[in-house]
This record gives structure tokens, sequence and C-alpha cells, in this order.
């Protein structure tokens, strides 16, 4: 762990952390970052008795150096650096510093990696192996079958960070909602369009839910409960936690602190279902799923621009880790039309 940066570069640090929040609307997990990556840095220039203040570019080359000795990715690196940039720019600005020591650094030369995708087909075989257990003689068994089902399909469907879609509200699922209302990064929202088998999937999902007279008991994942069933004598109390349910404010609820169900639980019920569907668990996720909702777009003619859009990128270098998938519909396109292409 690093140890508590300085008290003069602690106040710097929540300066500039300030600033993030207030100009940029970054959220609580960018910031969290930030101050960790920032105190990381502090913690080294404290070792060769520097400060955020005074430290030369030849102690932000050295801190670089030292994260590779430890054994961090290039990836890693290069987003400290990116962290240390935006201090340095946010002190030169503010005139606490006449110079920006990180300027002239580079960071390391690493290859973007291509995401991790799944086929039309695997998406399939993911989405019939939750819908086979909505068949399920138990109401409880068929309710977190449904619940699964309804988050792939609206996860497929829209592209959603798992962030967004734990945490989209009930109304989300009106039976005339045609787009949905996302607040995505830095609170900022954006409209993303619903497909039917995604509207259908909320409708069956809330039926089920209003139907059921089972209350959620705690499972091993913080601050999330898994539903399942209660004993018999409990059905006028589980009755009232159902009700509970459907009026609460989150499409999918949950009595834990957050009051709508994780991003761990759900990435868990995913992974188990993928061993189901005869997938390799570990390569199924839901950002794993965004991944295919974006990919599939561009193969079949979508704009990069539009899918920047849908995904909430603010920037389109994000968006384009799809480019080997317009590079490859290209390909096809010149073989398949060009008149001197191959026969």
């Amino acid at each position: 762990m690093p140890r508590p940066a300085p008290h003069a570069d602690a106040t710097q640090v929540e300066l500039f952390l300030d600033m993030l929040a207030a100009e940029r609307g970054a959220g609580q997990n960018t910031l969290t970052a930030y101050r960790r990556d920032l105190e990381d840095f502090s913690a080294h220039l404290k070792n060769v008795r520097r400060t955020l203040i005074d430290a030369k570019t030849d102690d932000v080359r050295g801190y670089l150096q030292a994260l590779a000795q430890r054994g961090f990715a290039a990836s890693s690196v290069a987003r400290r650096l990116s962290a240390i940039r935006q201090f340095y720019r946010f002190l030169y600005a503010e005139g606490r510093r006449g110079d920006d020591p990180s300027a002239i650094l580079e960071g390391p030369k690493h290859g973007r990696a291509i995401p991790k995708v799944l086929t039309i087909a695997e998406v399939d075989r993911l989405l019939a192996a939750a819908r086979e257990r909505i068949l399920e003689p138990r109401l409880a068994e068929r309710l977190r079958a449904a619940r699964l089902t309804c988050l792939l399909e609206v996860l497929y469907a829209t592209g959603l960070r798992v962030s967004e879609l734990v945490a989209l509200p009930a109304s989300a699922a009106e039976h005339n909602a045609r787009m949905l209302v996302v607040r995505g990064k830095g609170g900022k929202e954006r409209l993303v369009p619903l497909n039917q088998a995604a509207k259908r999937a909320m409708a069956d999902y809330r039926a089920l839910l209003a139907e059921m007279s089972v209350r959620p008991r705690a499972s091993g994942d913080s601050g999330s409960r898994s539903l399942d069933s209660r004993p018999r004598g409990n059905e006028r109390r589980s009755g009232a936690a159902s009700s509970k349910a459907v009026q609460s404010k989150w499409l999918f609820p949950s009595i834990g602190e957050s009051g709508h169900l994780t991003r761990q639980h759900f990435a868990r019920d995913l992974k188990a279902l993928a061993a189901r569907a005869g997938l390799r668990a570990d390569a199924v996720s839901p950002h794993v799923l965004r991944h295919a909702f974006a990919s599939h777009l561009l193969h079949n003619g979508a704009d990069l621009r539009i899918v920047q859009a849908l995904l909430g990128h603010a920037d389109i270098s994000t968006t384009q880790i799809y480019t080997h998938v317009l590079e490859e519909r290209l390909k096809n396109l010149v073989r398949d039309l060009h008149p001197l292409g191959e026969k």
C-alpha cells in the first residue's frame, strides 16, 4: 500500500480532485483512481526527498521506471502518466507551478488490445440458456431467470455500461417507452433506443416480480440480495417484501445498501450462465456483451460516430478500439462489390 501523501501534497491533490468533480463532472470511481495514482506518486517522491510541487522531469521519469520494475503493465504505466500530466497541467493553470515536468515524457509503447467479443450465435446461446430457467416450476427460480434474461436483453440491445444497467429506474420498463434516458459518466445523459426483445423481457420480468410472493434474502454479495424462496410460514411477510420490490424506484431492486442489484452480483450470475451455455466463463462478462453490441452494429454497417453516441464515449478515440471490425467489413465490401474483386 502506498504511504499517505505529505500534507502539502495531499492539499494539492484534493484541490485537483475538486476541480475534476466540479468542472468535468468526474464520477466517484474516477476520483478514487486519480487519488490512488497521485498518492502513489507522492510516496515515491518522498523517498527521493521531493514533493509534487518541486518534482523535476527526472523524478517523473524515475517513477515510471519504478512502476515498470514493480511489474506494472504498459497500459497501467501510461494511465499513471496521464494522471500526472493532468495534475501538473492543473498546477500550471492555477499558477502553482511555472512548468510541467511531465510535458516532454512519452508513455510506454503498447498496442491497443482488441476487445473480447462474443459472436451472435454465442449471445443467442446465452439468452436461450437464461430463458430455459423461466420454465422452472418454482416461481423464485422463474423470477431469477426472468431477471437475468431481462439484464441480457437490455444490455445487448443498448450496450450500456454495467453500472448504468443495474441502476436503471423502474420507469425504464414503461409499456410505451421507446428510448432509455441513461445517466452515464460524469452525470451526462444520453438517449438509447430499445428494441422489442428488450421491452418484452422487461415486461415479462416485471410481471413475475409483481406475482412473486417470496422475500429476497442475503447472498454472499456485499450489499446485494438474491431472490430465493422463503419458508411457507413467512408468506405474509414475503408478500410485503415483494410488494415493496415492485414499488421500488429501481428496475432491478435489492434490499442491499444501494437499493438495486450490484454489478458484482450480475457478473457472477452471467458467468454461471455462460458455463451452463457451454461457453468459457472467463471469456464472458457484462463488458464483453457491451463490446458485442458495438462490434455487431459496426459489422452490420453502423457509423462509428453513432456507436460512439450510443456507448456514451466522450472521445471518438475510445470507440476506435472497434476499427478492426470496420477494417474487416471494408475488406469484405471490396471483395464482394469491386468489379475486379475476387470471383
